[in-house]
């Protein structure tokens, strides 16, 4: 009995692998042909049937064949599509850019341009890497609205457009946020300042103009002392601007703080300063600790090619 359905089994199997066998033949058979007219129709039929990969596989072979041809449009119409389907979103874009700019009269090419513009969107990665896609997406969605400013699309592409600029905004925050997290206080000040003067209805205003103020203050605490006086008051300018453009925040004692803080750590600088000059000892202690200061700087410290503020 056990025999019989080993050996029953074994022709299942036999049988099944046959079938698949003359389906794969079928199909190579069929690429490797010179009907290309079978190909081409086979190729629609895949494509409707959602088999993509058989469809990409036939198409592949039938661009060069029809370049020129009446049957082209179709054929790379449907061929940019068929890499969209399958999720390769960087052949898609190039396809589609690629009939746009052949065919610009036919009643395709605004769908094309758009859904170009629309692969480098999904091609955006998250916030924390390399923004080029988020840039190039950002461009291509603009160009399509400046093509066609009457399309059905351009609410959705002035969408995709916030949708990346709003990625942007984050990273900008974050990275300005990390200076501050690693102690590399000046570069937090730029950052902060360049994140708020590119995005300035960010929803992160507020806290950001607050860290300003804290990495400034941070900046000037560990510099030397002949150098904190300008430091200190350019926190104190930044502590003003901040309780005047809000007067209730949750950070307004933080602020308030810091520029008092700020106010005493100028009283102190100076004291300092005016010690030094009728004190050998204190000159020197201070001038040994310039020394020490600048082997162990931060990075924006060190570089006298970024553009600092102050």
């Amino acid at each position: 009995m056990f025999k019989k359905q080993l050996t029953l089994l074994a022709s299942v199997l036999a049988l099944l692998i046959i079938t698949l066998g003359s389906c794969k033949s079928k199909y190579e058979k069929l690429k490797a042909s010179n009907d290309y007219a079978k190909k081409y129709q086979e190729a629609i039929k895949y494509y409707n049937q959602k088999d993509y990969n058989k469809a990409l596989g036939l198409f592949e072979v039938l661009v060069e064949r029809y370049r020129g041809r009446a049957e082209a449009e179709d054929l790379f119409y449907y061929y940019a599509f068929t890499n969209y389907k399958l999720k390769d979103y960087t052949s898609a874009r190039y396809h589609f850019k690629t009939f746009a700019d052949t065919y610009p009269s036919s009643t395709r090419a605004e769908e094309c341009r758009f859904f170009s513009a629309y692969c480098y969107y999904l091609d955006s990665p998250i916030y924390s890497l390399d923004q080029e896609n988020t840039m190039k997406a950002i461009e291509a969605l603009q160009l399509f609205i400046n093509l066609y400013p009457k399309s059905d699309r351009v609410t959705e592409a002035s969408k995709l457009i916030q949708n990346l600029r709003d990625k942007l905004e984050t990273k900008a925050y974050a990275n300005a946020k990390l200076y501050l997290t690693i102690s590399d206080y000046q570069s937090a000040v730029i950052a902060f300042n360049n994140a708020l003067r590119d995005y300035p209805d960010t929803k992160y205003a507020e806290e950001m103009e607050y860290l300003t103020v804290k990495a400034q203050y941070l900046y000037a605490n560990h510099s030397l002392e002949y150098k904190q006086e300008e430091r200190y008051n350019l926190a104190e300018v930044y502590a003003n601007q901040f309780n005047e453009k809000y007067p209730n925040s949750t950070y307004g004692h933080d602020v308030k703080t810091l520029a008092k803080d700020s106010e005493r750590g100028i009283q102190n600088a100076k004291h300092i300063l005016a010690e030094a000059l009728s004190n050998d000892r204190v000159a020197k202690k201070l001038a040994e600790k310039g020394k020490d200061t600048l082997k162990t700087q931060p990075p924006s410290e060190k570089n006298q090619q970024q553009k600092i503020p102050y």
